[in-house]
């Protein structure tokens, strides 16, 4: 073991724990093969075993009070471990959340009145159905992200013109304000937003479906794609009446609406959340590589503006988790075939 001298690594005041007392604490987790700094940067070789996982989550729990995170990569055969300042985060401003839930409440109910031709009741249950999907979907992230001790906002709520520009809202996101501290972590953060919303999108898409009914095709009509899991819905619960088109009911509309948020949601590209869940699953050069299929995808079903946004997302590396060396579970794994599952039924060409 080659350890490095306590003035190599700086320590301005008495808050700042020594190169010493960080190799101490390292070493009480893991089994030190080598150590120094690396510009102003404790960084440690060690060695991985089956329990360096919860080891890790120990370490973290060790440096939390000192304002450090530690940062855990494999550089092909070497398991290297850095202990970083952590950034400073930003105190939320939850009015704003509120404020932008109101505001979108409002263009939503709007775009609800409209879609459903100036009838009140219509627009009331579209506004809650959207909200309840777009509502679901955030808090699942937020919540998880709770459960793994990630800081991360409430959600941010996007209003959008009413039709025929937009349907009321852009959708809805919360903003992490640090990195998961494993694969786990982050696959259950990416997971449980789109699977929640899913469920709620579903149980919508039921009850308006039956609210819904069959109409004679009328050429002049404005027709939409349905995704897989509608066709199933409507074989089972089908809408009453007789025809060969469907005029849906605004809350089957919304429960629509719900699955393309998955579909879009759940693509395997950049931040997006699809692309966490990747992301726990591959390392970063294999995730680049899903990201630009994701956005191909997109082109060939014909979302373009949501390809040229995944291209953005993409170009950006993805941090990744603070310990990137250790696996997911294997009941994860299973939870990410439940997901691909999900994104086949939620697909909505243009």
């Amino acid at each position: 073991m080659c350890s490095a001298f306590s003035d190599d690594y700086p320590a301005d005041h008495a808050d700042v724990p020594t190169f010493e007392q960080i190799h101490a604490m390292v070493g009480t987790e893991f089994d030190v093969k080598e150590s120094f700094v690396d510009h102003d940067i404790p960084t440690f070789y060690i060695e991985y075993k089956e329990d360096s996982k919860e080891a890790f989550l120990r370490l973290m729990q060790q440096l939390e009070p000192l304002e450090l995170v530690p940062l855990l990569r494999k550089n092909e055969e070497t398991v290297v471990l850095r202990i970083m300042a952590k950034p400073p985060i930003k105190p939320s401003r939850n009015i704003i959340n509120v404020a932008l839930f109101f505001v979108t409440l409002g263009t939503v109910f709007i775009s609800g009145y409209i879609i459903s031709n100036t009838e009140t009741t219509g627009a009331l249950l579209f506004t809650g159905a959207i909200m309840a999907i777009l509502g679901s979907h955030e808090m699942g992230h937020k919540l998880l992200a709770d459960k793994h001790d990630v800081e991360a906002t409430y959600p941010y709520f996007i209003p959008s013109p009413p039709p025929p520009f937009g349907i009321g809202t852009f959708g809805a996101v919360i903003r992490q304000k640090a990195i998961p501290p494993n694969r786990n972590a982050l696959f259950d953060i990416g997971f449980t937003g789109p699977i929640t919303g899913f469920i709620v999108a579903a149980i919508v898409a039921i009850i308006g479906l039956q609210m819904s009914t069959y109409i004679a095709p009328d050429l002049n009509a404005e027709y939409i794609s349905t995704p897989l899991l509608f066709q199933i819905i409507i074989r089972f619960f089908p809408p009453s009446g007789a025809g060969g088109a469907i005029h849906l009911h605004p809350l089957a509309f919304a429960g629509w609406v719900g699955m393309v948020v998955t579909m879009l949601n759940l693509v395997p590209s950049g931040m997006f959340d699809g692309g966490h869940v990747a992301r726990s699953l591959m390392d970063d050069r294999a995730h680049q590589i899903i990201s630009y299929v994701g956005i191909i995808f997109l082109v060939l079903i014909g979302w373009w503006a949501m390809a040229i946004l995944a291209l953005f997302f993409s170009a950006a590396k993805h941090p990744g988790p603070l310990d990137d060396v250790s696996k997911l579970t294997n009941n994860r794994k299973i939870g990410a075939i439940v997901l691909l599952a999900v994104f086949i039924l939620s697909v909505v060409p243009m």
